[in-house]
C-alpha cells in the first residue's frame, strides 16, 4: 500500500507505507489524503522502489485553464 501527501502548491507526494518524508521534501507543509491507495501505475511503483518516494509537481499552464 502507499500513502498519498499533497500540499498547498498542489505537488503530489507518494510514499510507501509507514515511511517518513524525505529530507528533499520536508520543506513544504505535506497534508495526508485520507484515502488508502492499494495500486498505483508502474512509473511511481518503480520510482517509490528505487528512491524511497515519487514526488510530481503539478503546474497549472494557460493551456489548462481555458
Amino acid at each position: 500500500m502507499f500513502d498519498v501527501y499533497r500540499n498547498e502548491r498542489r505537488d503530489f507526494l507518494v510514499l510507501s507505507t509507514g515511511s517518513a518524508i524525505p529530507i528533499v521534501c520536508s520543506q513544504n507543509k505535506w497534508r495526508k489524503s485520507r484515502k488508502r491507495v492499494l495500486k498505483v501505475s508502474d512509473e511511481i511503483k518503480a520510482a517509490v522502489q528505487r528512491q524511497g518516494y515519487y514526488l510530481r509537481g503539478l503546474r497549472i499552464t494557460k493551456e489548462r485553464m481555458i
